[in-house]
């Protein structure tokens, strides 16, 4: 609930806690166990946030947060928690929502080219070894130098395809291009592909403005449609870090602001980190730093809260911890990590806390005006006062069609790329091969003839010279040439002694 511009969001029988708008960008981290009640604590802050008139992107992995465009109906849980925390103001009512699915199915398409995507993050979701990342970050080099723009699978495909054709003539100006690497990169591209990952790349591209969106004084609840992106969890998770990079590339420096212009829930965000390597840690840990001053605030969910590396859990400074289950010695030390991570509150042990609560229940510490945790509060979550539950698709339908963004994302487009590029250069390079083929064959047919005729000459002249008519024909000739000798000899001897 948004109350006294502050986002209410947990209470106990002595204590209100409240999320502070100036202090939201700060980033947070919701974590514990499975069925502990996470997604309630995401939807009640996504709601409190949209009153605030702050807009929201999620991501729906289990297709059950799109009730929250529905008006909630009064039930005996929501009832009865609503009296149990003597909550003044408490309404059922909707919040506005915008469906985003990169299949384009539930929701308006989400695309962007691979030239925004970049050889790092597609890296990551072909799985790429370190040396066929950098033969890929050699490809994108090369239509960066050619100006051949990557759109979508088939640009890149087709590129691959010529740069391993014609290797030698790169290896010199960018480096080593192996055609094991190259074909490496051709089959998890086909793999990524039969995802669905085709429909993710392309134009229009996605403008992140049209998340930042208040609607009579609420802000947007963006919900991405992911229950079929999360059957790919590499895929899934290059999407969330794409999104975050984009979102710090392309937003303006705003310093501190009354309030987020927009704020992030990475559900699943263990994903976000599995595998990473250090060089990449450190920039997404760059980014998690400096992306408050455009605004924006970062929220993290996942089970434990080991699952998020040091460098990032320590740009967290709003925190809530549901239960967490603890059977083995490697389970004790994340409660205890957990528990650590807290400011101690006298009236209870924190470890021991974390293990005793219930379904709805967790602990708090949100940072104050000067930016300092709060002392953790053992605290009953609020319900939520949109619909729990997904919706049907009658209704969803609706709501898409009623956007203001209907039509501009939902035909893909096609433009001149790096494929019309290639496909020309190909078929001139085809064309040139052809006529040079083309032209050789006939110099070499020219000097097969000639050859040819040359022996046909010689085999004739022998023929000629082995004749009984050309012997009788040279005998003639040689006494008619030795008589003509012998006579000019003798008209030579008898002017000389005369």
């Amino acid at each position: 609930m948004y109350f006294n511009e502050k986002l209410l969001i947990g209470k106990n029988d002595k204590k209100e806690v409240y999320l502070l708008p100036k202090m939201a960008n700060r980033h947070g981290l919701i974590t514990g166990a499975s069925g502990s009640g996470k997604t309630i604590t995401l939807k009640v802050m996504a709601e409190s946030f949209s009153d605030a008139g702050v807009p929201v992107f999620l991501a729906d992995v289990k297709g059950d947060l799109g009730g929250t465009a529905v008006t909630g109906v009064e039930n005996e849980n929501v009832t009865s928690r609503v009296e149990k925390l003597k909550l003044e103001g408490f309404e059922y009512k909707k919040f506005p929502v915008r469906f985003w699915d990169i299949f384009g199915e539930y929701g308006h398409s989400i695309r962007t080219t691979l030239d925004s995507v970049g050889p790092d993050i597609l890296s990551m979701m072909l799985g790429l070894s370190e040396a066929q990342e950098g033969v890929l970050a050699i490809v994108y080099k090369i239509a960066e130098d050619n100006n051949w723009k990557l759109d979508d699978v088939k640009d890149l495909r087709l590129l691959l395809q010529y740069v391993g054709d014609n290797k030698n003539d790169f290896i010199t100006k960018y480096g080593n291009i192996t055609s094991q690497s190259v074909g490496v990169i051709q089959r998890s591209l086909l793999t990524l592909e039969n995802q669905g990952a085709d429909k993710f790349f392309g134009q229009p591209e996605l403008d992140i403005n049209d998340f930042i969106n208040v609607e009579d004084g609420k802000g947007t609840i963006n919900i991405l449609h992911a229950v079929e992106l999360f059957k790919s969890p590499d895929l899934y998770a290059s999407f969330l870090l794409w999104l975050l990079t984009n979102l710090f590339n392309n937003m303006p420096e705003v310093g501190d602001l009354d309030k987020p212009k927009i704020v992030f829930f990475f559900d699943e965000a263990h994903l976000l980190f599995n595998g990473m390597p250090g060089y990449r840690l450190k920039q997404i840990t760059q980014v998690v730093k400096l992306i408050r001053s455009r605004g924006i605030g970062l929220y993290f969910i996942s089970q434990s809260p080991l699952d998020i590396p040091d460098e990032v859990i320590a740009q967290l400074g709003n925190r809530v911890q549901h239960t967490l289950r603890a059977y083995t010695p490697a389970e004790l030390k994340t409660v205890k990590t957990a528990a650590d991570a807290f400011r101690a509150n006298p009236e209870f042990d924190t470890k021991e806390a974390i293990l005793a609560l219930g379904t709805g229940e967790a602990l708090v510490s949100f940072q104050n005006e000067n930016g300092e945790p709060e002392i953790v509060e053992r605290v009953k979550i609020l319900p939520p006062q949109s619909n729990m539950g997904t919706i049907d698709d009658i209704s969803r339908n609706k709501i898409i069609n009623s956007s203001p963004l209907i039509g501009k994302y939902d035909e893909a487009i096609e433009r001149d790329s790096a494929y019309e590029e290639l496909d020309k250069l190909i078929k001139e390079k085809i064309e040139a091969d052809e006529a040079a083929k083309k032209a050789k064959e006939e110099e070499k047919e020219k000097a097969k003839a000639e050859k040819e005729a040359l022996k046909k000459k010689r085999e004739e002249e022998k023929e000629l010279k082995s004749s009984i008519g050309y012997k009788l024909g040279k005998k003639v000739y040689n006494k008619t040439v030795d008589k003509a000798i012998n006579k000019g000899l003798n008209a030579i001897f008898k002017s000389i002694f005369k």
